[in-house]
């Protein structure tokens, strides 16, 4: 009997499915992906596995999973009723938000509405301080006043933020008893036990968001797990976190905002353990779906996390000026830029006659016109078929058909046509369109924060990412694109690599230069503590248990903050004079600029990360992939590159023919994608079955 891990990440478009034993075999399947019931997909594509390959439910040892659901139910505003309890005075925090807004000029912009609308934000007599003393009690039977009034308005969660609960939770406290001695079978979520950090508004709007998401994903566990014990399946469900990092189902159902980005987390682990094994430090990853465009940067051999990040104000441009236009979350997350750009965005013409791509997106169904199940809009995979860049009779290893004729007919009749353009001028500029529209993801993660992205190799994933990856790199000046195998499901595969992680933090705020060692040490020991206590629960012992230490600073006056490395160990005086400097190192890095040295630096929230390392690597040294694709590939077909280089001879690969380089123009097909290697450049295997594409710049 083999030990198979199971990665699945579910897309917009598609269901990628990943199985590997103890022997780094791998095996794959890629399925549309069921909106309507998103467990009911993974089920169906594991019975395939299970009958093409001969296996059972007996043979998993455990199952990753990256899930849209918590970040559908905000998008479509599908969560659960919530009621939220507040200090007087602070009713409207959700409404009020803070100062950061979309579109400076747009007089007609408007916030999105609050997931808890006003008659069920109620508030209670209370204040603690900002150092933790109780200004004023708490009367608990007011406070069951205000839980009885929310039972009788038929919600089904119940958040708690209050006024400076990050110091002294005694009054959320009481109010989670009350409602457990009124009303048992519903949920409660309070600030200090999701966020325990200062900022109000923050603090209340992750603590909301995680309520109401607490039904959704616990019944949509529930029904996994249900699914899975039918199919004899018996492993763990462990869920991507948007950190990268792994969690068990049960602590996904007590803190499911940890989850909302675990979808795009995967393929970013995967570009992390990717480049560490070729020896690349420096990556900018590239994933590219059915739907959106996302690029992540990986510097120094680790990834870029951001300590929030916006869900629900629709696709964003790609700029990080552009904020505000969404439901807030304070939780770490890693850094990923995403526009609309997909293989299902939709091509249309403007008011002013202009070709425009996304973000409106064909998705699954009806999908692409080529797919022939209904689609009427023409779309970016739609424009590549008619470029010849994708093949003409069939997806996914012969698994999904293809019908050519139809692609061409739509973008002639509702793009050329109205434009006065040759179907092929129409169809490459819409594939040129669609790569200036990603170039502003990859911009967002470099040049706007500093970095410049011709120092940085870029790593593409996802069905589309191989595909536009030689014409986005070449645009930016960059010289080498790596794409790792099994590239489309490649966010299914990082699951893989990716470890269990727990992530603490507790508000300090205190001048650094003025705590003790012994005082900052004992800061970190708490966290670390907690920490120890929920991986020993999660079957961890002593030695394979691993800890990260962070400092969220800023200069004394500032507001926002900028997260730093924290010593190890017990801290002393030369440690405490390292971690300023490291503060006024990243200060400068990314504002241009540092204050003088006696200006003093406050500690905001101590951070730290617990990590369970099994004893065992989790991904063997040798990977041997079952399949690359199920039909033999072409021997070649006409392309198109342009006006200047027109249709070109187009031989069709496999990857492995790339055992020697070879030049372009080529395209190499695979079961789950398409790479395409332009004129001027060179491809090639290393020795772990990476495609190295090299520019001629």
């Amino acid at each position: 009997m083999s030990n198979y891990r199971i990665g699945v990440d579910i897309g917009g478009t598609f269901t990628d499915i990943v199985l590997m034993d103890e022997t780094g075999s791998v095996l794959t399947k890629k399925i549309s992906s069921s909106v309507e019931n998103y467990a009911r997909a993974i089920v169906e594509g594991l019975d395939e596995v299970f009958n093409t390959y001969g296996l059972t439910g007996a043979d998993i040892q455990e199952i990753l999973h990256g899930t849209t659901v918590a970040s559908n139910a905000i998008l479509e505003h599908k969560g659960a009723k919530t009621g939220l309890i507040g200090t007087r005075g602070f009713r409207d925090v959700l409404e009020i938000r803070n100062l950061r807004m979309p579109r400076l000029y747009d007089l007609h912009w408007e916030k999105p509405a609050p997931l808890v609308e006003r008659y069920l934000r109620l508030v209670v007599d209370e204040r603690v301080n900002s150092k933790g003393e109780v200004v004023q009690a708490l009367d608990r039977q007011e406070a069951a006043n205000v839980v009885e009034r929310l039972i009788s308005e038929g919600v089904e969660v119940i958040a708690v933020s209050l006024i400076n609960s990050f110091a002294n939770p005694i009054h959320e406290q009481m109010i989670k008893e009350v409602v457990s001695e009124r009303a048992p079978n519903i949920p409660v979520c309070i600030s200090f036990e999701v966020l325990p950090e200062i900022k109000e508004y923050e603090r209340t709007s992750t603590t909301v968001i995680n309520a109401y998401l607490l039904p959704i994903v616990a019944d949509y566990l529930a029904s996994l797990a249900e699914q899975f014990t039918a199919a004899s399946i018996q492993a763990p469900l462990l869920l991507m976190q948007s950190n990268g990092g792994l969690m068990t189902a049960e602590a996904a159902r007590r803190l499911p905002c940890n989850i909302v980005e675990s979808g795009p987390a995967g393929g970013v682990v995967g570009g992390h353990a990717f480049g560490r094994k070729a020896g690349l430090k420096d990556i900018i990853t590239f994933d590219m779906g059915g739907t959106t465009a996302k690029a992540s940067l990986i510097e120094d051999g680790e990834y870029t996390r951001s300590h929030e990040f916006q869900v629900g104000g629709g696709i964003l441009t790609g700029s990080r000026l552009m904020t505000g236009a969404g439901y807030l979350l304070k939780v770490p997350a890693i850094d990923l830029a995403e526009v609309g750009a997909g293989g299902g965005s939709i091509i249309w013409i403007d008011a002013g006659g202009s070709m425009q791509i996304g973000p409106q997106s064909a998705g699954a169904d009806p999908g692409p016109v080529c797919y022939d199940i209904g689609g009427t809009e023409p779309t970016i995979t739609d424009a590549n078929v008619a470029l010849g860049y994708l093949n003409q009779e069939y997806l996914v290893g012969g698994e999904l058909k293809i019908n050519a004729s139809r692609s061409r007919e739509v973008l002639k009749d509702k793009i050329a046509k109205p434009l006065s353009l040759t179907l092929e001028h129409a169809a490459y500029g819409a594939h040129q369109i669609a790569i200036s529209n990603m170039i502003r993801a990859i911009r967002a993660v470099s040049s706007e924060r500093g970095r410049d992205p011709r120092q940085y190799a870029m790593v593409p994933f996802g069905g589309n990412g191989p595909l536009f990856a030689a014409g986005m790199a070449r645009e930016l000046r960059m010289s080498q694109i790596v794409v790792p195998p099994s590239p489309g499901l490649f966010s299914s595969f990082g699951l893989l690599y990716a470890d269990v992680e727990h992530h603490y933090s507790r508000t300090v705020q205190r001048i650094v230069r003025d705590m003790s060692p012994n005082e900052l040490t004992e800061v970190w020991n708490t966290l670390e503590a907690q920490a120890r206590a929920q991986l020993e629960k999660d079957g961890f012992g002593q030695d394979q248990m691993r800890f990260r230490r962070a400092a969220n600073m800023h200069y004394k006056g500032q507001i926002f903050e900028l997260t730093v490395s924290a010593p190890d160990g017990d801290l002393d005086a030369d440690k405490i004079c390292r971690l300023e400097e490291a503060f006024g190192q990243e200060h400068e890095r990314t504002y241009g600029h540092r204050a003088g040295p006696d200006e003093p630096v406050e500690l905001v929230n101590a951070q730290l990360i617990g990590l369970g390392i099994p004893d065992s690597s989790r991904i063997p040294e040798g990977l041997t992939f079952a399949r690359s694709t199920n039909v033999d590939a072409l021997p070649s077909r006409h392309a198109y590159f342009g006006a200047e280089l027109g249709w070109r001879e187009t031989r069709i690969l496999h990857r492995a023919d790339l055992a020697s380089p070879v030049d372009g123009p080529c395209i190499i097909e695979e079961y789950d994608a398409t790479c395409l290697v332009p004129p001027n450049a060179r491809a090639h295997l290393d020795d772990r079955g990476n495609i190295i594409i090299d520019l001629q710049l």
